[in-house]
């Protein structure tokens, strides 16, 4: 292949990349668009943790309560409604832009690696799916529910910003994501020969041990329902990866 054939190689790979680039902006986007437009219905759902009446708490009977928010920026409303409606974008898009940067990239693997590459990226955005969704029917509730209501003394009040809450959502649902990556993890360690079911069973009571760290983490509650409740998909997490692992 002359120079002059790489360089036009090297332009078109450059104005593919860019196209989907482009491609995946304006898909987000749109999508960002139509949730900034339906804004009851997006804020319905960011919203609905924060009370008695979601249907976790109805399934477990709580004791009703409602965690009061309150807005102390000028602009603050408008940028919060701003940014979930990106997020909201990027998360339903998502599947469109993976699907872009496989695109992209598959020609330059091999069939088999392809096959991987199909069940890695697949398996890891199920998981972190499945972990986003946990923690919106679960674990978050739960801890907005504590510490919204948690009082050191009947005389000091809980003054909870929408800025908090949001960002609270936000960055649990990223945490709960990227732990049930766990088992794609795993099986890559696995393939790679870094990792063996012995070695995972033999250390399990110390997975336990980390396991439970995590859970108190994530979910800062004192009661130990909820460190259960938030502790066993993560065990059941690490089980699944032993038997993801071949050897």
């Amino acid at each position: 292949m002359s120079r002059d054939t790489e360089v036009a190689s090297f332009w078109d790979h450059l104005d593919e990349l860019r196209t989907r680039i482009l491609r995946c902006l304006a898909v987000v986007g749109v999508v960002g668009i139509v949730a900034f437009s339906f804004k009851e219905t997006l804020f319905d759902i960011v919203l609905a943790p924060r009370s008695s009446d979601f249907f976790t708490f109805r399934l477990m009977g709580v004791e009703p309560f409602c965690v009061g928010l309150m807005n102390t920026g000028l602009t603050e409303q408008f940028m919060i409604h701003l940014k979930v409606a990106i997020y909201t974008g990027l998360l339903v898009a998502s599947p469109f832009v993976l699907y872009e940067i496989f695109a992209f990239v598959s020609p330059a693997l091999y069939e088999r690696e392809r096959r991987y590459a199909v069940q890695i990226v697949g398996s890891a955005y199920v998981m972190f799916a499945v972990g986003t969704l946990l923690n919106y029917c679960l674990i978050f509730p739960l801890t907005v529910k504590f510490l919204g209501t948690y009082q050191v003394s009947a005389d000091v009040a809980n003054m909870l910003t929408l800025q908090s809450y949001i960002d609270t959502l936000i960055a649990m649902s990223l945490v709960m994501g990227l732990v049930f990556e766990l088992p794609v993890v795993c099986w890559i360690l696995g393939r790679m020969g870094l990792l063996n079911r012995q070695l995972m069973r033999t250390y399990r009571r110390h997975a336990v041990v980390v396991i439970l760290v995590v859970a108190a983490v994530i979910t800062p509650t004192t009661d130990a329902f909820t460190l259960i409740i938030v502790s066993l998909p993560i065990w059941m997490l690490y089980e699944i990866s032993i038997f993801t692992i071949r050897h």
